[in-house]
């Protein structure tokens, strides 16, 4: 059901079941406090694991060993994440096939996509379709994906659809990050690197260990400076000619035992982001004829030459500064006043979560998880991607147009009530309940038009064209129930499903339109315009069933039907021109409104241990079918965004995964393998004329048909106090369309990244000297693509948003 309902978002029945849900979490807090023995159970069951070598999974909300868990899972250990020192979401994909994640922009600010299927990175209205767990707490910001993580535990990427048990359902799939919580005994460890190719260093440290017997707590914190993480063309007019950042994040994990019935962990996360621009690794394709286009402005009145030398992957980047014209105040109070058209970027996040455990008896626990995240950020750059204007003896001046300084802000609180059994008998369950409130603010000042050539408003002031402030509130509601069925000894059969509603209302506020634009015959709105509510609630269903059969304790085979849903919402990227104006006039904003996003399927698969499980072989093979996929794309003649919902994409293949541990001592191996198939079945054709082509039939976007990994590690012992350590990773992607614009978007050809590590140090870990190796020969390769700002008609330019380069560090650290 896609309806727009003239209610609050805040409703009676949502109100009531918040108080509710919180009211729960304080008397079961309460409950717990009476009791005093201790005990940590959790802690205890991953030791175990460990010594027994297996590795745990939570992809059912609960303790569960990888290899007996009927989910398509890829677990990627701290240690594994240190050894080639990933610390970005973006590194991550060389580890898992199909697996893609795009950095930087304005929107969303990020994107992930599993298996072909993701979120667009344009807009800031869309979830994402591969849901981003951070601590057990869904997070609803991409943003968060260009904040750097450190003193992790594990990242678990699990592939599929997702009803169950991760709020809100995602229809692609989940990545999970679990960061490190108090040791048991107390502990230091201190790192520092240097990286050789972006000139940057990075510290990290922590210390950890028990306060009381009760009590243990984890304080962590990480510094990265990188100074050249883009260089700019010869003779790019920018005031920056290297673009840096820095990163800072600091953790404090609190874990509370009081007793064998009750344990509470509460994480507080404070990250700051800043760097010389939004834009990222992005760079300009010139397109068939290889020609730089024009930047084409005031319908052909203004044309200035783009001044980029077509060298798509050379990485160096012409990323010009705004145009003098365009470089005065900026309405409201924006940060991007005084820099005098300088891109920058700044980003804080605060997040905090509380989890405890209750054991009503020896056969239930309930589980409260409250996130809390609370975000700020603004981003300031010129999105034609180059420009310049003729400057004395020669001499280039800042020719930019199309500058936004988008402003993000959001508070997003949740709150997760879970009942668990634990029978001795052959059924088990799980009942949980979900809220979220969340409000998000996008701000932005835009440079649509640059009408400002002609000259600034003439009331403020302002060489903006329109500031514009779209407000969402957002509310969901879900309700989920898992049963789990032993069969037999070696029969299980699980399912559920999961009920959610979720409202959304947008208000629209335009506080100043350039005046030049009220000659313009109603074409733009004008200043003060405020759009009233504007509406969206849908609910939804998600079941899911699957039968695992244990046909020994090294074999298990599964089947699955899942489902999954993503919900519609309210456009924020429309201007204040042509639809916007159009919908204003009419007083109908549903053409703003985009359909929720929904999965059906299934998968089969095998997890097998071998040979006294030295050798381990996983296989699944999946079929899903998306409906409404929600897409974004930009026209770059016209400067207009289209939001719509493709018709259909299906998705079809095998995943397939092994680790040996061989009778080499200290060398163990894997090896990861993807097939996927992904095409539009049903009609597709884009919006606001950027094609008029049926995309049916077409491949899916970032969907390569092959993609795998190969990997080894290799420890050898010198003598008790000594040891060296040797890895390596290499991973293969055959290839891969960027856009879902048109039948002919760019198409990335196949690449291989390799990665490696050299260490020496104590078999302890009390120290460690490392030679890290990031994307060792360079490959340079575009993950996204759109079209490049006011483009000529016929231009064919395009923007490829690109990896980073090779990276190399050389690492010391310490652990005591």
């Amino acid at each position: 059901m896609n309806t727009l309902r003239a209610r609050d978002v805040s409703g009676r029945h949502a109100s009531g079941l918040r108080r509710a849900l919180l009211c729960g979490a304080a008397l079961s807090g309460i409950a717990a406090m009476p009791t005093a023995a201790f005990a940590q159970d959790q802690a205890d069951d991953a030791e175990a694991a460990s010594q027994d070598r297996v590795i745990i999974v939570q992809a059912r909300r609960q303790n569960e060993s990888l290899q007996e868990v009927p989910v398509t899972v890829t677990a990627i250990g701290g240690d594994t994440l240190q050894k080639y020192n990933i610390d970005q979401i973006a590194d991550v994909v060389s580890r898992v096939p199909t697996l893609n994640v795009q950095v930087g922009g304005s929107g969303s600010g990020g994107q992930l996509s599993l298996r072909g299927v993701g979120s667009s990175n344009i807009s800031a209205a869309f979830d994402s379709a591969v849901a981003f767990e951070y601590d057990g707490v869904v997070v609803s910001s991409m943003r968060l994906v260009q904040a750097g993580f450190f003193d992790v535990e594990q990242i678990d990427v699990l592939r599929g659809p997702q009803s169950l048990f991760f709020g809100k359902s995602a229809t692609a799939g989940v990545l999970s990050l679990r960061s490190a919580n108090p040791t048991p005994d107390w502990e230091v460890g201190m790192r520092a690197n240097y990286e050789f190719e972006e000139k940057g260093y990075l510290l990290s440290g922590y210390i950890s260990g028990p306060i009381t017997d009760t009590l243990g707590v984890r304080l962590a914190a990480q510094f990265n400076d990188i100074d050249e993480f883009q260089l700019m063309q010869p003779n790019t007019p920018a005031v920056n000619q290297e673009r840096g950042l820095t990163d800072f994040i600091g953790r404090l994990t609190l874990d509370w035992n009081p007793s064998d019935r009750f344990r509470a962990n509460l994480k507080v996360q404070y990250t700051k982001n800043e760097n010389d621009g939004a834009i990222g690794t992005a760079e300009v394709f010139c397109g068939a004829n290889g020609v730089a286009d024009p930047i084409v402005l005031l319908g052909g009145g203004i044309t200035i030459p783009a001044g980029y030398d077509c060298n798509a992957f050379d990485q160096r980047y012409y990323l010009t500064d705004a145009a003098p014209p365009l470089s005065g105040p900026v309405p409201g109070n924006s940060p991007a006043n005084g820099r005098n058209g300088v891109p920058f970027g700044e980003t804080e996040i605060w997040f905090g979560r509380l989890q405890f455990d209750l054991d009503l008896s020896d056969t239930l626990t309930l589980t409260s998880v409250t996130g809390l995240l609370n975000m700020d950020a603004i981003d300031y750059d010129i999105y034609s991607y180059g420009g310049f204007l003729p400057g004395p003896n020669g001499t280039r001046l800042p020719g930019g147009a199309g500058a936004s300084d988008p402003i993000n802000q959001l508070e997003q609180y949740s709150q997760e009530l879970r009942l668990t059994s634990d029978f001795d008998g052959p059924v088990n369950f799980m009942l949980g309940a979900f809220y979220e409130d969340r409000t998000f603010i996008f701000d932005t000042s835009q440079q649509g038009v640059n009408i400002s050539f002609l000259g600034p408003d003439p009331v403020t002031g302002f060489t903006y064209d329109w500031d514009k402030i779209h407000t969402t509130k957002t509310e969901a509601l879900s309700f989920f129930g898992s049963l789990m069925w032993d069969i037999t000894d070696q029969l299980e059969l699980s399912g559920g499903v999961r009920w959610t509603d979720e409202r959304k209302v947008q208000t629209i506020s335009v506080p100043y339109v350039h005046s030049f634009f009220a000659g313009f015959g109603g074409a733009f709105l004008s200043s003060g315009f405020f759009s009233g509510p504007i509406e969206f609630a849908d609910d939804n269903f998600s079941p899911e069933v699957t039968l695992r059969y244990k046909a020994n304790d090294d074999l298990n085979i599964f089947a699955s039907f899942k489902t999954g849903f993503k919900s519609g919402g309210i456009d924020n990227s429309a201007l204040p021109s042509n639809s916007l104006s159009q919908a204003a006039a009419s007083g109908d904003f549903s053409s703003l409104i985009f359909a929720s996003e929904e999965a059906i399927g299934g998968e089969i698969g095998f997890k097998s241990q071998w040979a006294n499980r030295d050798f381990t072989l996983n296989a699944t093979a999946f079929y899903y079918v998306f409906t409404d996929l929600q897409v974004q794309n930009f026209n770059a003649v016209t400067v207009q965004f289209a939001t719509s919902n493709a018709g259909e994409l299906t998705t079809k293949g095998v995943d397939i995964e092994s680790r040996w541990r061989t009778p080499v001592d200290g060398l163990s191996l894997s090896a990861n393998l993807s097939y996927l198939d992904a095409q539009y079945t049903d009609t597709f054709i884009q919006p606001l004329g950027i094609s008029t082509v049926d995309l049916n039939g077409r491949r899916g976007s970032q969907a390569p048909e092959w993609a795998g990994n190969i990997a080894a590690d290799w420890t050898i012992p010198i003598n008790d106090s000594l040891e060296i350590f040797l890895s390596g990773n290499a991973a293969y992607n055959d290839g891969y369309i960027t856009d879902e614009a048109t039948l002919n978007d760019y198409v990335q050809p196949s690449f291989w990244l390799f990665d490696a590590n050299v260490s020496i140090g104590h078999p302890d870990g009390k120290w460690k000297l490392s030679l890290i190796a990031q994307n060792l020969t360079d490959e340079i390769f575009a993950i996204t693509s759109g079209g490049r700002p006011f483009l000529p008609v016929g231009g064919d330019d395009i923007i490829l948003t690109q990896n980073r380069g090779r990276q190399v560090f050389a690492e010391i650290s310490f652990r005591f």
